[in-house]
C-alpha cells in the first residue's frame, strides 16, 4: 500500500460526516422527508431547509428538528413553505433559500403524491396531478436549484441530488380496484429522469442518485398497507420480515450525501428489505 493510500484511509472517521453542509428537503414536513432531514442535521449539516405545501406542517417539522439534541450547536432547520407543483412557487422557494445561503450542497427531491382507483374510473385530473408532482416538479426543482448546487461544488467535494422514486417504478403492481397507474408510471419516469440528470450534471460536480423505497409506514402509505392486510401481513411478505424504519431512510440519505458515496452517480438504491425481488409490494 502506498503512502498516499494510507493517508486517504486514515481519514475514515469523517467519511460519513456532513459537517457544515447546506441541504434542501422538499416534502420535508413528514414521512421520509422528515426522517431524512433529521439524519442530515444529526450528521452535521448546518442548515436544512424544509419545504412542503402546508405552512403549518413546515413550522411543526422545523420545531421538532431544531429540538434535536444531537445536532451541531449552530445547526438550524428553516421552514420555507412552497407548492412544488407550481413553477412560480419553485421560483419563490429558490429566492427564499438564497436570502440566507449562497450555495446548496444537498437537494433531496422528495415531494410526491399518489392516487389509487380502478382502470375504468381512474380520473385524468388525478393522473395528471400525480405525474406533474412526481416527475415534472422534480425536473424543475433540480433545474432551478442548479446554480446554487454548482456554486461551490468541486471534483473532490461534489454536490448531491437525491430523488425519491419507489420500487413501484421497478416492478408491476399497479392493478386492481386501488391501482396506482400514475404513481407507478411516474416513479419509473423519475428514475430514468435522474439517470439523465446524472450524466448532464456529473461534469458540473453534481451527483444525482435515486432511492426506491418500499413500504415505510407514513401518511401516504398507511391506507395502502391497510388495504393489503396491514403492517403484520406486509412484514411477513418481506424477505427480511419487517417494513422500513426512520433510521433506514435517514441513514441512506446521509450515506448518499457523504464522502462515502462520492463515486455514485446515476445509481438506483432500493430500500424495501428485498420485497421487489419477489415481484411484489
Amino acid at each position: 500500500m502506498s503512502a498516499e493510500d494510507q493517508v486517504q484511509l486514515s481519514d475514515f472517521s469523517s467519511i460519513f460526516s456532513l459537517d457544515g453542509k447546506v441541504a434542501v428537503v422538499t416534502g420535508g414536513s413528514r414521512g421520509l422527508g422528515l426522517h431524512a432531514a433529521s439524519g442530515l442535521l444529526q450528521a452535521g449539516c448546518k442548515k436544512v431547509y424544509i419545504t412542503s405545501r402546508k405552512p403549518e406542517a413546515c413550522v411543526s417539522a422545523v420545531t421538532a428538528l431544531n429540538a434535536l439534541p444531537n445536532k451541531r450547536p449552530d445547526a438550524i432547520a428553516i421552514a420555507v413553505p412552497a407548492d412544488s407543483s407550481q413553477m412560480s412557487e419553485l421560483d419563490r422557494l429558490v429566492a427564499e433559500v438564497q436570502k440566507t445561503t449562497d450555495h446548496v450542497d444537498i437537494l433531496f427531491a422528495n415531494a410526491g403524491a399518489t392516487w389509487g382507483e380502478k382502470l375504468e374510473t381512474h380520473p385524468e385530473k388525478m393522473f395528471s396531478k400525480v405525474v406533474d408532482l412526481n416527475v415534472k416538479s422534480v425536473f424543475y426543482t433540480v433545474q432551478k436549484f442548479a446554480p446554487l448546487l454548482t456554486a461551490k461544488a468541486t471534483l473532490e467535494d461534489p454536490s448531491r441530488v437525491i430523488v425519491t422514486s419507489s420500487v413501484a417504478g421497478l416492478i408491476v403492481s399497479s392493478v386492481g380496484p386501488q391501482a396506482t397507474y400514475g404513481y407507478a408510471a411516474s416513479k419509473a419516469a423519475v428514475t430514468h429522469l435522474t439517470k439523465n440528470l446524472a450524466v448532464e450534471l456529473g461534469p458540473r460536480h453534481v451527483l444525482c442518485n435515486v432511492i426506491a423505497p418500499g413500504f415505510y409506514p407514513s401518511k401516504m402509505a398507511d391506507s395502502f398497507i391497510e388495504m393489503t392486510g396491514g403492517v403484520k401481513a406486509q412484514e411477513q411478505r418481506s424477505p427480511n420480515k419487517r417494513l422500513g424504519r426512520p433510521e433506514d431512510i435517514a441513514g441512506l440519505v446521509v450515506f448518499l450525501s457523504s464522502r462515502a458515496a462520492s463515486h455514485l452517480n446515476g445509481a438506483v438504491i432500493t430500500s424495501d428489505g428485498g420485497s421487489h425481488l419477489k415481484g411484489m409490494l
